[in-house]
């Protein structure tokens, strides 16, 4: 099978510069390269064709023969692989440095900075507060423990700066390269762990680690009218970071203490007063508690069990905005036991006197028995 033209391969022109010249076979072999396209065959041959092609055209002595002979020129044998021996001369190498860049993380060519900065990792801190300290807000005090930047060396890791030398394997790239075939593999330089620098004597508070475990006390302002799984960010308030990277962030989980008396519906209270027979037939006055003390409910005669009275702004504040929830109180009619020979006598003495209209509930529900069954 004929070879294709070199050019028509890289898509230029005969007259493409060499910046563009590599521009074009980077774009080619970053999309067909065989690491992120595995087991495909047509990528990997379209691959070895784009390199074969730029390996000659971007040598200036080759390029001038194949504009002269073509193919025969260049003296390419039909196995569609050059001559990649001495990549420099033909800038092969610097190509290939960008894309295993891409692929590995690598900058400037391939060389890893000497000193990477890392972020603080996040911590979160579970802290339970009152009921009362959420409806209204709170401020506290909690003893964080987390890795800070070591005192003793500043985050350098050894006793001095001089203890601090270039690693001996990576020439300070942090990296080492690994020939695979006709190009070579960076990957991380396994004496130095990618860092570029050796501590020959190493800190002996951090033992060359650059942050050390302590214990702070920061200052927790918690808002009015949090809830059970809120989270508050502190930011920088996390692990501090390594080699100058930023601190991470800490985030205070809640978790709500229940009430004896309320439960809370979002930023609603509600609560159950029991109350006699006798003041929810002939009505009432109470004295209803609220988060902030007790307050005055009127209980109109003929109330039912389980009917609901609604104090505006007794609940819980919003967090955002200046408006409260309500507080619901529920009043439960309480059936009293334990009854005297008096009071007995009393009550059948109520209940002979009772109208037919007295109970009109009661009426309701045998009415509909009665439609039942008729």
């Amino acid at each position: 099978m004929a070879k294709r033209d070199y050019y028509e391969v890289l898509g230029v022109s005969n007259s493409v510069s060499d910046d563009d010249l590599k521009k074009a076979y980077r774009k080619i072999a970053l999309k067909y390269h065989p690491d992120r396209n595995p087991g495909d065959q047509s990528a990997e041959e379209k691959f070895k064709e784009a390199t074969e092609a730029y390996e000659v055209l971007s040598d200036s002595g080759k390029r001038s023969r194949y504009d002269r002979f073509g193919h025969a020129g260049v003296g390419q044998g039909s196995d569609g692989m050059g001559d990649f021996s001495g990549f420099g001369g033909s800038g092969l190498g610097d190509v290939f440095n960008d894309i295993f860049g891409e692929f590995f993380g690598a900058s400037n060519g391939g060389r890893s900075s000497r000193t990477r900065a890392f972020r603080g990792s996040d911590l979160q801190y579970n802290l339970e507060i009152s009921f009362e300290e959420a409806a209204f807000g709170h401020t506290t005090e909690i003893d964080v423990p987390r890795m800070e930047t070591c005192g003793q060396c500043g985050g350098l890791g050894a006793r001095s700066s001089k203890d601090v030398e270039v690693c001996s394997v990576c020439q300070g790239t942090g990296q080492q390269r690994v020939q695979q075939g006709f190009f070579s593999v960076a990957t991380t330089c396994a004496r130095c762990r990618g860092e570029g620098k050796v501590i020959r004597n190493p800190c002996p508070t951090c033992h060359g680690s650059t942050r050390i475990k302590k214990t702070k006390k920061i200052r927790v302002n918690i808002p009015a009218g949090v809830d059970n799984d809120s989270r508050i960010k502190l930011s920088g308030e996390g692990e501090q970071g390594m080699n100058g990277g930023p601190a991470g962030d800490l985030y205070i989980a809640l978790r709500i203490q229940s009430h004896p008396i309320f439960e809370r519906v979002d930023n609603d209270l509600y609560c159950e007063v029991p109350i006699s027979f006798t003041h929810a037939a002939l009505g009432t006055e109470l004295d209803v508690p609220t988060l902030e003390g007790t307050a005055r409910l009127k209980i109109p005669a003929g109330s039912q069990t389980h009917r609901v009275f609604r104090l505006r702004n007794k609940g819980i504040a919003h967090l955002r905005g200046n408006r409260r929830g309500d507080l619901h109180v529920r009043i439960i009619v309480e059936t009293p036991s334990h009854l005297t020979s008096r009071q007995k006598e009393l009550l059948e003495e109520f209940e002979s006197l009772t109208k037919e209209g007295s109970h009109p509930l009661h009426n309701k529900f045998m009415d509909k028995i009665k439609g039942l069954f008729s």
